[in-house]
């Protein structure tokens, strides 16, 4: 159970074939998975699951596989960015993120840490179920996104990011 600067382990895998995630965008996004841990730690409600988890698990998945998660979890249709279970697993769908980064002119890889980062601010007891609760969970998520952003340098991966958009 690691909470603060504690060794936190971050397991990471592509079940999806939507969209390429290179081998350096996945270890970028596991190292600031890493370093977020202390980070939503600090933001964590009363009611958290952070205790509870020994290794963050995120799987990628396709849209198919996503409708059919989110169905069976959440009894919801229709495939979604990210489901968080409170034992500790995100499953992203990079393809989702891949439309709102174009539609919203950011990076891919910006919106997949932005997946990450709200994820984990579930696991730290924060709901998005109302609108006052989803305004706080959004201005603590976006803050997290930059400071990572832009202390992970996450930049150099620019030209690969504009090379996705180009397809």
């Amino acid at each position: 159970m690691h909470m603060g600067n504690e060794p936190f382990a971050v397991e990471m895998i592509d079940h999806q074939q939507e969209v390429s995630l290179p081998l350096r965008w996945q270890e970028a996004l596991r190292d600031a998975a890493s370093q977020a841990w202390a980070m939503v730690a600090e933001h964590a409600c009363e009611d958290h699951h952070l205790l509870e988890i020994d290794v963050l698990e995120i799987a990628f998945v396709s849209r198919a596989d996503s409708d059919r998660i989110h169905r069976e979890f959440m009894d919801v249709a229709g495939d979604t960015d990210v489901i968080t279970f409170l034992h500790g697993e995100l499953v992203i769908c990079p393809a989702v993120a891949a439309a709102q980064a174009a539609e919203h002119g950011e990076p891919l890889l910006r919106e997949l840490l932005r997946y990450v980062i709200h994820g984990m601010l579930h696991l730290a007891g924060h709901l998005d179920d109302q609108e006052n609760r989803r305004i706080v969970m959004e201005s603590i998520q976006e803050q997290l996104v930059a400071e990572l952003w832009n202390h992970k340098d996450f930049g150099v991966f620019a030209e690969e990011n504009a090379k996705f958009f180009e397809k």
